[in-house]
C-alpha cells in the first residue's frame, strides 16, 4: 500500500512540474513522422533522465518501457503507468533474455518500446549492447531523445538523475534516427553501439546547452565493461 501511494505521489509530482514549466521541442519533427504513418521505432535515453520524459510522448501511441526488476524498478512500473505507459520487466542483468523477446514481440505486434540503455544499474550514459540486438531482431530504427530543465537539480546517484523542479524552463531534444545494420559482426556492433550512444549523449548535452547547464559527464570505463 506505501508503494501504491508513493507511486501515485511520484505520478501528480511529474505532472505538476510539467504543467508548472514552460516546454520546448527541438525537431519535434522526427517522431512526428514516424507516428503520422505509425511507423516503429526504439526511443532510447539515459536512465539519469527518466523523469519528464513520458511527456515527450504522443500518449495516442502505445510504448512500452523495460523496467528493470530491482526494487527501485518496481516503483518506477508504478509510477509510469499511471501516466499511461506500459511496462516490460526485465534487464540487462536480471531477466535480459527474456525481457529482449518481450521488446522484440511489442514491436512486432505493433506498439513502440522505449529503454535506458545504460540501465538499471550503468555505467552512466554508456549503452549497453542489447539495445542494438533489439533493434536488429525487431527491424527499426533507434531514435535518441535527451531533456533538460533550467531549474532542476542532479543527484548523487550512479546515473546523476536529474530532479526537474517546478517553474523552470524545460526542452525535449530528438535526435536523427540511427539504423543498425542487419549482422552479427562484432565490429559493426560495436561501431553502432557507440553511434547510438555518441547521439544520445548529443541531444542530452544540446538540451543541457539550451538550459544554461554543464554537461554530465560519462561514467570513465573500460570498453571491455562496456561490452560485458
Amino acid at each position: 500500500m506505501a508503494q501504491k501511494i508513493l507511486c501515485l505521489f511520484a505520478a501528480y509530482y511529474i505532472r505538476f512540474v510539467y504543467l508548472t514549466s514552460r516546454w520546448n521541442v527541438v525537431r519535434g519533427d522526427i517522431p512526428k513522422r514516424f507516428w503520422d504513418k505509425d511507423k516503429k521505432f526504439l526511443l532510447c535515453f539515459w536512465h539519469g533522465r527518466l523523469l519528464m520524459m513520458p511527456y515527450c510522448w504522443d500518449m495516442t501511441k502505445p510504448i512500452h518501457m523495460m523496467i528493470s526488476m530491482h526494487r527501485d524498478g518496481r516503483f518506477l512500473s508504478g509510477t509510469v503507468s499511471r501516466l499511461g505507459i506500459k511496462t516490460i520487466i526485465g534487464s540487462t542483468s536480471k531477466g535480459g533474455a527474456t525481457a529482449l523477446r518481450a521488446m522484440v514481440k511489442t514491436v512486432k505486434a505493433g506498439d513502440y518500446v522505449g529503454l535506458t540503455p545504460d540501465g538499471p544499474r550503468g555505467p552512466r550514459m554508456r549503452a549497453q549492447e542489447g539495445i542494438v540486438t533489439i533493434a536488429r531482431l525487431a527491424n527499426v530504427p533507434i531514435i535518441p531523445i535527451g531533456y533538460a530543465s533550467t531549474n532542476s537539480k542532479v543527484l548523487g546517484s550512479w546515473d546523476r538523475f536529474i530532479a526537474a523542479l517546478p517553474f523552470g524552463r524545460g526542452v525535449f531534444v530528438w535526435g536523427e534516427p540511427i539504423q543498425v545494420p542487419h549482422t552479427s559482426d562484432k565490429l559493426a556492433i560495436e561501431k553502432t553501439r557507440q553511434k547510438i550512444e555518441d547521439a544520445i549523449n548529443a541531444v542530452s548535452n544540446e538540451a543541457d546547452h539550451l538550459c544554461g547547464l554543464d554537461p554530465i559527464e560519462p561514467a570513465t570505463v573500460q570498453v571491455e565493461e562496456i561490452l560485458s
